[in-house]
């Protein structure tokens, strides 16, 4: 809930700062306009405390994304460990040793393969929210480098 909150800000102030630009006084012939330094200034500070809060929640994800992949290998483990005392336990039982070493195999098989089905979503969870921020920062870099250059043509 956190994230969308950030992403609405760092829109709204792009918004707000286009409006600006956009109403800006427009220098004849030229094709330029005239926005004041403090303005562009302003606007510039407002993203830069906005953008580090989006990281954060880069690195928040990221940390989750591992948390998520351990519970899942610490669960694989100790599923395997059941297994194999299951398997002990049924090893032991002269009659039962064939279907026991069966269940067994089929237990671990599972058990990696429900150990792979978490890791792969986690790690694609992951990817795509990465993804959409990564998105975002270049929206956001894209739109402080055309300020900067139009700041600097102003010189």
């Amino acid at each position: 809930m956190r994230t969308e909150v950030r992403e609405v800000d760092v829109f709204q102030v792009l918004d707000e700062f286009e409006e600006v630009i956009q109403n800006s006084k427009k220098v004849p012939i030229t094709g330029k306009i005239l926005i004041s330094e403090e303005v562009l200034l302003e606007f510039v500070d407002r993203i830069r405390t906005i953008l580090p809060e989006e990281v954060h929640q880069a690195k928040l994800l990221s940390k989750e994304r591992e948390r998520v992949i351990q519970e899942a290998r610490e669960e694989a483990d100790r599923i395997l460990s059941e297994v194999r005392e299951e398997v002990n336990r049924l090893t032991s039982e002269s009659e039962l040793t064939k279907q026991a070493q069966t269940a067994a195999e089929e237990i671990v098989s599972q058990a990696k393969r429900v150990a792979r089905e978490i890791k792969t979503g986690a790690t694609e969870y992951a990817d795509e929210i990465l993804r959409q921020v990564e998105g975002n920062l270049d929206q956001n870099l894209a739109v402080i480098r055309k300020a900067r250059e139009e700041l600097n043509q102003m010189k």
